[in-house]
């Protein structure tokens, strides 16, 4: 590899590429559980459902539907005083997690509210007329059954995830997208930025795989 390309420095972009894991994983799990719980009350606080409060849902819904909207470039330059307040810094992998978390989780909450949407009415009745509480039937009920579309919409998010961490490292935030950036996009270094983009592919083509693996395991329909 080192013949094939003489100008990438391997110990960096293996520094690089584990940064870029490193805010990829804790994204996806900080986005997997906000989002996951955003979701949950987006559809519980929804007309004719348990929580049914049209204040609350309505309150979530446009918070969900800023946060979604704004593009994610944007977002990381809005939060810097937020990341340098928590963080004492906006360089680095770390530095990259409050605005990688905050862009994703909102994304995600929307497909989990999609997928509990999709569920048959008449189970969630059902656990109703047998006296099931509301923590009984989101546990048994609602993220069983939705589990499939959940699973799913969380490959979906992480993979967006991966392309949040190569925007983030335009401004400093470590990583692939950071290392291209420096290294071969201002030093016109193409092989560097090639190489970063065949690795940052290869984690995509593996997060999609093992997350349609996952779903096609525990989806009851297939």
């Amino acid at each position: 590899m080192t013949q094939l390309f003489p100008n990438v420095d391997w110990d960096a972009m293996l520094l690089a590429s584990q940064e870029t894991l490193f805010m990829t994983v804790i994204a996806a799990l900080a986005t997997f559980i906000f989002g996951l719980i955003i979701g949950l009350f987006l559809f519980l606080t929804s007309k004719d459902q348990l929580l049914e409060n049209k204040f609350f849902n309505t309150i979530l819904a446009a918070f969900v539907n800023i946060f979604r909207s704004i593009p994610f470039i944007i977002l990381i330059i809005l939060l810097i005083p937020f990341t340098i307040f928590i963080l004492g810094s906006m360089l680095g992998a770390k530095a990259a997690l409050p605005a990688l978390i905050i862009g994703a989780a909102p994304f995600y909450a929307r497909m989990v509210e999609i997928g509990l949407r999709e569920i048959d009415k008449g189970v969630i009745e059902a656990a109703r007329a047998m006296g099931a509480s509301t923590f009984t039937i989101i546990v048994k009920v609602l993220i069983p059954e939705a589990l499939p579309a959940i699973i799913s919409g969380l490959t979906v998010t992480t993979i967006a995830i991966v392309g949040y961490t190569a925007m983030a490292g335009v401004v400093g935030g470590g990583g692939l997208g950071n290392l291209a950036f420096m290294e071969g996009y201002q030093r016109s270094n193409n092989q560097v930025t090639l190489v970063a983009t065949v690795i940052i592919l290869i984690i995509v083509f593996i997060l999609q795989f093992i997350g349609d693996l996952i779903t096609t395991k525990i989806d009851k329909r297939a």
